[in-house]
């Protein structure tokens, strides 16, 4: 949905496309929220600024497919802009520690050319991405204290 010509402007593709898209979720509750579920937008915020399939240049984090987990990178080039399979998409596997795949993910960013500050925005994704897919620690049974164990104590003896 990038702009194929220069005689278009991001800018006029925002403002035809911003109140009807695919990637528009509208909610009724708390004055009307709007949020995007383009992959290429990093904080699922319905704006111009992000806005994947606007801009010429963006970055999406996706969870890897495959039972190891991980996260997969999603780069799309300014001179590509309106051919998708031209996109880069780089798989940091769930063998990976995590200090390496935002490593991987924040140099990738930086050295891409791309705005500062979604660096830091799609580290947070991974991070998130990759919390997920963790195996969830059974809590460890709670220890009675004080006239609650005596009680318990005393029951048990009984």
């Amino acid at each position: 949905m990038s702009h194929a010509s220069p005689l278009v402007s991001a800018d006029l593709i925002w403002e035809i496309s911003r109140n009807n898209n695919s990637y528009l979720v509208k909610r009724n509750t708390q004055g009307g929220l709007r949020f995007s579920r383009d992959p290429l937008n990093l904080k699922n915020i319905h704006s111009r600024k992000h806005a994947g399939f606007v801009n010429d240049k963006a970055v999406g984090v996706i969870p890897a497919a495959g039972e190891k987990g991980g996260v997969t990178l999603i780069t799309k080039k300014g001179s590509a802009a309106q051919k998708p399979v031209a996109s880069n998409q780089a798989t940091f596997g769930g063998n990976k520690t995590t200090r390496k795949t935002y490593k991987s993910i924040a140099s990738t960013v930086a050295k891409g050319g791309y705005r500062g500050d979604l660096r830091a925005d799609a580290v947070a994704r991974a991070s998130a991405i990759r919390k997920s897919q963790r195996p969830v620690k059974e809590s460890p049974e709670v220890k009675l204290r004080g006239a609650k164990a005596r009680k318990a104590e005393a029951e048990k003896e009984q």
